[in-house]
Parts: structure tokens; sequence; C-alpha cells
């Protein structure tokens, strides 16, 4: 299982930053999910994100010897809040956050700009409807090393180099989502929802085959088999075409020009895609 302490770097670059206390565990599970571990070092806490299999992220707080005190819920789609019953019997007492009632096991409601904490981490909530009504994103910064701009948690919002579908709402929403997304720091480490990266890649490629930065997402893709966690905030707005809406290349693949019509051809596009 790999350990990826929250960075800002290259998406090839492996030297990492002053070791500081906040650190994110992938947890796959099912085909192509993540769960995650949010953990504070310092208390040896953590928060289980999207914990669908239950025994898996106890098993990950035991390999890091921390104590989970804390569930984190992006959306209610079984996939990712299908765990919360067995969390919430396996911890009793632990607050269950998410965006509706229509999460199981749900504790603490939260809404857009709502913030709480774990530990020295501050976990900011950002509503992102769409994919679902309900969709947070949880953007976590370390209130130690206050100058790194740490993480977010997007679930089936923003995927390395994609979005998700949008099964709640419309491409002005997405569009209106990955805009705010876009306004964290440059430097924010992207952990999503699905290993959805390949696809996502091949799919960019037929829209903007010239970027060189999908190419090195394409070459990200060939050496590590757990992409999320390694990409930030900044890189996707070089390689994600779902945030290039103003792009001429991607306009031209779409035979749109507007933001909400070529939002809506890409969904299209990608939906019927099968590169």
């Amino acid at each position: 299982m790999q350990t990826l302490p929250l960075r800002r770097a290259s998406t090839f670059s492996k030297s990492f930053l002053q070791t500081i206390a906040m650190k994110v565990v992938p947890v796959p599970v099912r085909e192509d999910n993540y769960a995650y571990l949010l953990i504070d070092e310092e208390s040896q806490t953590a928060a289980a994100v999207d914990p669908f299999d239950v025994a898996k992220v106890a098993s990950a707080a035991e390999t890091h010897n921390v104590k989970i005190v804390a569930g984190i819920t992006t959306h209610h789609h079984f996939d990712h809040s299908g765990g919360n019953e067995a969390f919430a019997a396996k911890y009793p007492g632990a607050p269950i956050y998410g965006g509706s009632d229509k999460i199981p096991a749900l504790t603490t409601l939260v809404k857009d700009k709502d913030e709480f904490t774990l530990g020295n981490i501050n976990i900011k909530c950002l509503a992102t409807p769409c994919h679902t009504q309900d969709s947070i994103c949880y953007h976590v910064t370390d209130a130690i090393q206050k100058q790194h701009p740490g993480g977010v948690f997007t679930g089936d919002t923003l995927f390395i180099g994609g979005c998700g579908r949008f099964f709640e709402g419309t491409a002005d929403e997405m569009h209106a989502a990955l805009s705010y997304l876009a306004t964290l720091p440059s430097g924010t480490v992207v952990h999503v929802g699905h290993e959805y990266t390949a696809g996502n890649v091949a799919f960019a490629k037929s829209v903007e085959p010239e970027n060189p930065a999908i190419a090195r997402l394409g070459d990200l893709v060939k050496q590590e088999k757990i992409t999320s966690g390694l990409t930030t905030i900044g890189e996707e707005k070089e390689w994600n075409v779902f945030m290039r809406l103003g792009n001429a290349a991607v306009r031209n693949a779409t035979g749109e020009t507007s933001e909400s019509a070529v939002m809506a051809k890409l969904r299209e596009m990608k939906n019927n895609f099968r590169g």
C-alpha cells in the first residue's frame, strides 16, 4: 500500500518537501475506487475518506499505527458511501461528514466553506454539485506548515485528466465546480475517487494530441499503478481538457465555442469514447 506525504512537486520529481504533520494514504477498494486515510502524524489520528471497505481501511490504520476518529464522505453514491454503516458500527462515536442526508450514517451535514479540524489539519468543504448534488470536495491544509498548499479529495468531481459524469447536474455546474477547484493553490495535491487516469489520457490525446503535458501524464500512467496523489491542481490545468474549455484545440475538437457547449460536448464525446 502506497503512502504519499502531501507535497509540492512536478509529476516526475521524486524530491519531497520537508516531512510535515499531514499524510495521505490511498487505500484501493473495489475495482478502481480509492478510500483514503488522512493522517495527523502528531496526534496519530486519522479520518477515513469514502471508507467503502472498512476492513481494508482498518488494516491500513493498523499498519500506520493510527486511530481512526472520523469519516468523510464525498457524495452519496454507493461505491463511496456504501461502507458508512459498517464504519459507524466499528467506530461508534466517530463523526461522519457529508453533504446531504442521502449519505448513510451521516452525523454532520456540511455545506460550502464549512471547516473542521483533525489535529493540526484544517479541512475546508467545497461544494461542487453536478456529478451528484451533494458532492463535496475537501481541501486539507497543515496548520503547522502554513506555506504548504495541501491537498484536495475530489471524489467523482475531478479525476486526474478528467471529470465525473453529470448524473445530477449540468455542463454549467461541472464547469463551475472545476473552476472552483482551479482557484486552489497550484501545488495542491489531487486525491481522486477512481483510478481512471489511463482512459482519461487516451481521451485527452484524441482531443488535444499536440499537448506535451498530456504526453507527460501518459508517461506517469506507464510508471505508476496508483496515480492518485502524484499530481497537482496546477498540472490539471495543463492536461485536463475539461479544465481547458477556452483552448483553441479543445474548441476545435468539439466544434463549439461557448464554455457551456464545449463542456457538454466533451462529456458526450468522453461517454462515447472507445479508444
